[in-house]
């Protein structure tokens, strides 16, 4: 058995900076089958920093405090309070506080308390293709992201 106080998880957030508390509790548990994250997104942050999908991982979004803003390519939708939201593995989706409160919540994902990079896409202009296009992600040495355009090889961070 594990246990942990959510006080007592250390902060870790996303290296594109888009959000300003997110706790790692399923890295504090030791969990090895599932991701569970606690957030608190201020008005204007999100989830993830953009439209992306995971091969490999299903997404769910349970809102303690708040009413967060999710969009697929298809569609815009609000999840308020003790609401939440399913994502399939391969649906691209991002998710935000669109408001003025503080939105809190936990995001959990399956099978694997880890992402793989190479089942991970992000939805991303391509200044060579002249369109949103899939894009490879992948961490780098320093703990940034690097993205390649998955038609056409064009970084568009270059």
């Amino acid at each position: 058995m594990e246990k942990v106080a959510l006080e007592d998880v250390r902060i870790e957030n996303n290296p594109l900076g888009v959000h300003s508390v997110r706790k790692p509790v399923s890295d504090a548990l030791g969990t090895t089958d599932f991701a569970f994250n606690y957030f608190e997104l201020q008005p204007g942050e999100s989830f993830s920093g953009g439209m992306h999908r995971h091969h490999d991982q299903e997404e769910l979004f349970y809102i303690l405090d708040g009413t967060a803003t999710f969009e697929t390519p298809e569609e815009v939708v609000e999840v308020p309070e003790d609401g939440c939201i399913r994502f399939e593995p391969g649906e691209y989706q991002t998710g935000g506080n669109e408001t003025d409160d503080v939105v809190r919540g936990f995001a959990i994902g399956a099978p694997d308390s880890r992402h793989d990079w190479d089942e991970l896409d992000a939805l991303v202009y391509c200044t060579e293709c002249e369109e949103e296009t899939d894009h490879g992600m992948e961490l780098t040495d320093d703990g940034q992201f690097a993205f390649s355009c998955r038609e056409c090889g064009n970084d568009p961070q270059a």
